[in-house]
């Protein structure tokens, strides 16, 4: 297939990209810098969608970011980064003489409501209480088509591990050095995936005809507390792992708003993920960490 993939440059887009052209499939990138195999968002406004047979988005701006304030500007820059480029991509699919089959869009389980009790699947309501979760459901909005030409696939990730890049990049100096542990009171779920399940969903959506509609981008072992996280991280790297970084400090470096996704937690199953016939190389945590620090 061809594939246009937009945010391809970034983490994900680079793995999902070496995934895709293994599988035999040609991928062009829409990116800000223009270059071989790629077009601008701004050509793709001007000129439309190029003949392609399925089209990804993986746009949008670093949300936990550390180093940016969050502030009025950088949250516009955080919606627009997602709205905007969701909005063109779909109204160029929605224009396009010969539509691609499939439209994928990686979203957050930030839709699903935090709670230390409830356990949400892909039919479960949300979408509506703070600042993420109505980025989610304008996020989702802005890539419905109209009619059934295209099939139409939403993930909702969850915190992707993987070498080189991703929430672990940030996490793994203080691990090394023996000063990691639970965020928080720790007892706040820990919605995980694997690098290579989350692209190898994604693939699986593009190639797969049945599958369409909301797919939840997590790892089924979804009980995994931000605790027995810490602690699995510091198995892996054979470290201890009990200092907590407390609420407030957290609260302080990422603003209360943002704090949220660090200090409470979700309790996701992928039940329509795993009911499509996707199969996890990585299931369970332990393995899931020893890949990505070995």
């Amino acid at each position: 297939m061809r594939v246009l993939v937009g945010g391809g440059t970034g983490f994900v887009g680079t793995a999902l990209t070496q995934l895709l052209k293994a599988r035999g499939h040609k991928v062009t990138l829409i990116s800000r810098k223009p270059g071989p195999d790629r077009i601008t968002w701004d050509e793709l406004a001007t000129t439309g969608l190029p003949r392609c047979d399925a089209a990804v988005n993986l746009a949008g701006e670093n949300i936990l970011n550390p180093l940016r304030r969050w502030n009025e500007a950088f949250q516009k820059e955080v919606l627009s980064s997602r709205l905007e480029t969701t909005q063109m991509l779909a109204r160029a699919i929605a224009k396009a003489p010969q539509p691609p089959q499939a439209w994928v869009l990686v979203t957050g389980v930030a839709y699903y409501q935090p709670s230390l009790t409830a356990e949400y699947d892909e039919d479960s309501p949300g979408g509506d209480f703070d600042f993420f979760s109505n980025l989610v459901t304008k996020w989702e909005a802005a890539a419905r088509l109209p009619g059934d030409s295209t099939r139409q696939v939403v993930v909702r990730s969850g915190v992707v591990l993987g070498r080189g890049g991703g929430a672990i990049g940030h996490m793994l100096l203080p691990f090394r050095l023996g000063l990691g542990g639970p965020i928080g009171s720790g007892h706040q779920f820990f919605p995980w995936i694997h690098i290579k399940d989350l692209t190898g969903i994604l693939v699986h959506a593009l190639e797969a005809s049945h599958v369409q509609g909301v797919l939840n981008g997590v790892a089924p072992a979804s009980t995994t507390t931000n605790a027995e996280f810490a602690r699995a991280l510091g198995a892996a790297l054979g470290r201890p792992a009990f200092i907590p970084l407390p609420s407030p400090v957290v609260r302080a470096v990422f603003g209360q708003e943002r704090a949220v996704m660090l200090l409470e937690g979700q309790k996701v199953v992928p039940r329509r993920t795993l009911a499509a016939g996707y199969q996890y190389s990585f299931p369970e945590l332990g393995a899931a960490l020893k890949e990505v620090v070995a």
